[in-house]
């Protein structure tokens, strides 16, 4: 098909049918505009921005996207592309830009998939995708999760590992004819030409002509593809920013930001100085809403929880794991502090808990040693996911709880972040209860069920794999929630692309290496947040958390930076052989992890 110039040559996609296509054929599509309904890609370089570069990189995006906007409508799309490259990524370290690129920007990405568009991509056996987005940010996305054989995208300028704001010298900015040249070079190796074409602007009738069939997906609203409707669904992701941050939500974000961080500052004392009983009220009178459903167990006398019937004891909450203040907003429904089992959590954290932590050292038998001796003492809360998930997923339970006692009480935990998200895998974790805090309106939801039956327990003839995996079905029911068997190390691995855990023994002789850790974090942290007191202040307590634990066994998440796990997890699969990408899930519900512990594929 060519295009010889005149009106628009090429019928609606809802034309196409999309029957007649199978796995001999091929198709190819622009992204935004086409693949995905939104046609301004802002929002994907603001979320580059702040992952990359935080709130000052984000400012200066926002500030230059109308020269963005004016310069694509009054010279050319290529113009407005360079400013935002330039914006988003000059100086940011490549490797943040890939990390934002695997961890943050799929979950976008999938909610914003355009449906007409899709079906006739999804009917091709071959896929190929042309955009003016540069290809690091697209590809990790358009691979793993749709399927795409080939992205070609704009290639942006590097060096010594970092981005110096310009595109590729030779290749440019992938518009017009260069989409036409992309696409010929794709198309070298099998000799053949496309046999679907799809665009949304007259930029892409340039590639659409070499098609065989080309067609034009219209600029009106349609719902984006439901989650379930894509080849693969999303369980982990990361990312700070809750909500997709068109430009005037990220003017929102930057006009909040340093109200948000004052709010945090005084919810967070409140939390830590506060007595416990008063923290509801308290929370309340400062914006923080905390429901409780269900009966709260009350304080217990001393009677026994342990089989041997030898010593006194408490209850054990075992609680889903949505945020590190899980075991701390259980202890506000409760209004007593409860204590939470802890692995690797640093003093200075340690310190500011308003409830007492037990630390766990990664040996099945001292640990269980350890959370029976806290029971002894009182209730306890843990966490069996072992890190956290922000989807509605349950990860595989460790049955290491199971063991220890039969007074075990399951508690569904939910939370509302409506702007941050107060959990990250490759971010600074301290900085993870002030992000929660900075939200307008945060909430908690504290479900409290049944004691378990003594017939559901071990003492009541059943393993621990089955009974964790009982709570596991309990609390997803009660939630709407999905079983999985995905474990910390699943998470890590999909994000961070590590394990999450990589232990690290620190001597007297060690303690100047650690000095020297303190110092290079602290100069990494600088440019990546606000430039002022914010900034300071999260350097050194990164610097005084570094020198405090120098003399313990650290965990190191995310290439070498120091990252205090979160408040009441527990360390996954201690007690079961952990699970690898591709194991069955060992729970009741029979979901299966897919590659890399990623995501679910659709039956």
């Amino acid at each position: 098909m060519a295009w010889v110039g005149g009106g628009e040559p090429f019928p609606a996609v809802d034309k196409c049918d999309a029957s007649r296509l199978g796995p001999e054929s091929t198709a190819v599509a622009d992204l935004d505009g086409t693949l995905l309904r939104s046609q301004s890609a802002f929002p994907y370089y603001a979320l580059v921005a702040f992952e990359a570069g935080g709130v000052a990189r984000l400012a200066l995006l926002l500030l230059l996207a109308p020269l963005a906007a004016a310069l694509s409508r009054a010279v050319s799309e290529a113009a407005g592309v360079r400013v935002l490259v330039f914006a988003a990524t000059a100086g940011a370290r490549v490797a943040d830009v890939e990390s934002a690129a695997r961890a943050v920007l799929p979950r976008f990405y999938a909610a914003d998939v355009h449906p007409g568009a899709w079906r006739v991509l999804a009917a091709c056996g071959r896929r190929l995708v042309l955009t003016s987005t540069p290809r690091l940010m697209a590809e990790p996305f358009l691979r793993d999760h749709l399927g795409v054989d080939a992205v070609a995208g704009t290639e942006l300028a590097t060096w010594r590992g970092r981005a110096t704001g310009w595109v590729d010298a030779r290749r440019g900015v992938l518009v017009g004819d260069r989409k036409a040249e992309a696409l010929r070079e794709m198309m070298v190796r099998d000799g053949d030409v496309p046999d679907v074409g799809l665009g949304d602007r007259t930029s892409d009738y340039a590639f659409m002509s070499i098609c065989k069939e080309a067609y034009l997906v219209p600029r009106t609203p349609v719902e984006a593809v439901r989650a379930d409707k894509l080849p693969k669904r999303i369980v982990f992701h990361d990312g700070r920013l809750v909500q997709r941050p068109t430009p005037l939500v990220a003017l929102l974000t930057l006009l909040w930001f340093p109200v948000g961080l004052l709010l945090s500052v005084v919810r967070v004392a409140a939390g830590a100085l506060l007595p416990m009983p008063w923290l509801y009220l308290a929370f309340h009178a400062l914006g923080v809403r905390v429901v409780v459903r269900g009966a709260p167990p009350p304080p217990r006398p001393a009677t026994s929880s342990r089989r041997d019937g030898d010593a006194a004891g408490g209850v054990l909450f075992a609680c889903c794991h949505r945020t590190l203040l899980d075991a701390i907003f259980l202890s506000v429904a409760l209004g007593r502090p409860v204590s939470a089992v802890t692995y690797s959590l640093s003093r200075l954290s340690e310190f500011l808990s308003p409830i007492r932590t037990v630390r766990l050292a990664r040996d099945r038998a001292a640990d269980a040693d350890t959370i029976r001796s806290a029971l002894a003492e009182g209730d306890l809360a843990i966490c069996p996911e072992g890190t956290t998930c922000r989807e509605p997923f349950l990860l595989r339970f460790s049955p290491l709880f199971a063991e220890l006692t039969d007074d075990i009480v399951p508690v569904a935990m939910e939370c509302r972040m409506n702007m941050f998200h107060g959990t990250t895998a490759t971010g600074w974790k301290g900085m993870d209860p002030f992000y929660f805090f900075m939200n307008p309106s945060p909430a908690y939801t504290v479900t409290f069920l049944d004691k378990l039956p003594p017939d559901r327990t071990c003492g009541g003839g059943k393993s621990s794999h089955e009974v964790a995996n009982y709570v596991q079905k309990l609390i997803a029911s009660v939630l709407a929630y999905e079983c999985t068997g995905f474990t910390r190390k699943d998470k890590y691995r999909a994000l961070a692309n590590n394990d999450g855990v990589v232990p690290v023994k620190r001597g007297e002789a060690q303690r100047l290496v650690a000095l020297a850790l303190a110092a290079a974090t602290t100069l990494a942290v600088l440019p990546h947040e606000l430039f002022g007191l914010y900034t300071v202040l999260e350097a050194l307590l990164i610097s005084l958390i570094l020198l405090l634990i120098s003399t313990q066994t650290l965990t190191v998440i995310s290439a070498g930076e120091a990252a205090a796990d979160e408040l009441g997890a527990v360390v996954a699969g201690q007690s079961v052989k952990s699970s690898t990408a591709g194991e069955a899930a060992v729970n009741e519900a029979g979901a299966a992890p897919g590659p890399h512990g990623v995501v679910l594929r659709r039956a």
